[in-house]
């Protein structure tokens, strides 16, 4: 009795041990993509009104813990039984980040004209304003979802010939830590003006470290949000690139020999831009027919 005790204990440390080794794999494999969904994912948390910035970012947090409640299993069992779906699902998240993407630099480039009503409209009401949060908190969970099976697909890459034990423990792991350190790192990012008046007001002297780190962090917030719009674009772009490089052969051969980063970049742009003028063709087409 006593030895089979012992013996169970030994085979959960040798599992313990392969799950934190395999763990570490994952975690370097999903390192890139954590970084693109760090970037895309502030830049969607920012924008806020202050005291909204948390209760927007944990409504945001839900939704991504809810994502990867429902991504998980279904990863699992469609790596078992289906293992082409999972290509699919990847290629088809991947045309929405491009298409998103793509949208992004046109409207930067050719911007939308407004209503001159909607531009001097700056007292919205309650309703108005959930009704934007609401709108922003669905766009970021549904960029997440789509972040999230990238960085799921990636894990269980990285543990497939490992018994399944240890593949749902370490993808698991991989997606609990996704979800909190990214979150965690998006709420530093956006509360980084009230920390700073936190430390400006903690002495009333102007020649001091806290003050100094105070004030770098009021000074800073500004340019942080504004980057993070950029640089979320940017990873957009990156990692549906690198979804159609890594997925699709035939594609993988056409920007063989140049750095990865740049024809991740190209494809994503270029396949983009084809979804965005797609959309835009159809939009127009729509009109048309309604009108006639």
């Amino acid at each position: 009795m006593a030895s089979g005790f012992f013996a169970l204990l030994d085979d959960i440390a040798s599992l313990m041990d392969d799950v934190g080794a395999m763990s570490k794999i994952a975690g370097k494999k999903t390192a890139g993509i954590l970084g693109d969904d760090l970037a895309v994912n502030a830049e969607k948390a920012s924008g806020f009104i202050s005291d909204r910035e948390i209760p927007v970012l944990w409504a945001i947090t839900k939704g991504s813990f809810i994502n990867k409640l429902i991504i998980l299993p279904v990863a699992f069992l469609l790596s078992a039984i289906f293992p082409i779906a999972i290509t699919v699902i990847l290629v088809l998240g991947g045309l929405y980040l491009a298409y998103e993407g793509a949208e992004k630099i046109h409207e930067y480039i050719f911007p939308h004209k407004h209503p001159k009503a909607e531009r001097v409209n700056t007292h919205l009401s309650k309703k108005e304003i959930l009704s934007v949060e609401e709108k922003k908190i669905k766009s970021a969970i549904i960029t997440d979802f789509i972040l999230s099976v990238e960085i799921v697909i990636i894990a269980l890459g990285t543990v497939i010939k490992q018994p399944l034990g240890t593949q749902v423990m370490v993808v698991s792991i991989i997606a609990l830590l996704a979800t909190v350190g990214v979150y965690g790192i998006v709420a530093l990012i956006v509360r980084m003006d009230d920390l700073g008046l936190k430390l400006i007001s903690l002495n009333g002297k102007k020649r001091s470290i806290t003050n100094a780190i105070g004030r770098f962090l009021v000074a800073a917030l500004p340019v942080v949000i504004k980057s993070l719009s950029v640089i979320g674009t940017i990873a957009l772009i990156l990692v549906s690139g690198g979804i159609f490089v890594h997925n699709l052969e035939w594609l993988h051969h056409w920007v063989d020999g140049i750095p990865s980063i740049l024809g991740e970049f190209i494809t994503g742009t270029v396949i983009g831009f084809l979804c965005l003028l797609a959309v835009m063709l159809f939009k127009k087409a729509r009109k048309a027919f309604r009108q006639g």
